[in-house]
């Protein structure tokens, strides 16, 4: 992604990329997060509150193991990727989700294609 015109912004747990969204929400387009995160927060606590807090955001997880089949409704547009994904596969998720925001009328208007990602 890095090696990509996007901007990519790392958070080193849940919390950490919750943050970042409080503050710069309206400049992200695509999140990306392992199930398993250090701390508290899960990749799934961080999908559900981003999906219902800012539903623009086109959010994907990804695990090494299958995911649970009784996820609550509010991740139902929650992208999984299983591992190993090809970095290929994610980049052309974040560009869907670029494209997407573009045409939103809901968005802001002061969208800069940024990327955000948590990190285990």
């Amino acid at each position: 992604m890095e090696e990509t015109d996007l901007l990519v912004v790392e958070a080193s747990n849940g919390e950490e990329a919750l943050n970042y969204l409080h503050h710069h929400a309206g400049e992200v387009a695509f999140l990306f997060s392992d199930v398993r995160l250090p701390g508290p927060m899960s990749g799934v606590d961080l999908a559900r509150t981003a999906q219902l807090k800012w539903p623009w955001i086109r959010t994907v997880l990804t695990s090494g193991a299958p995911l649970e089949d009784d996820l609550d409704k509010a991740l139902r547009d929650v992208r999984f990727m299983p591992k190993p994904w090809l970095a290929l596969e994610l980049l052309m998720e974040a560009e869907r989700a670029i494209q997407a925001n573009r045409f939103e009328e809901v968005m802001p208007h002061n969208r800069t294609g940024r990327f955000a990602t948590a990190r285990a």
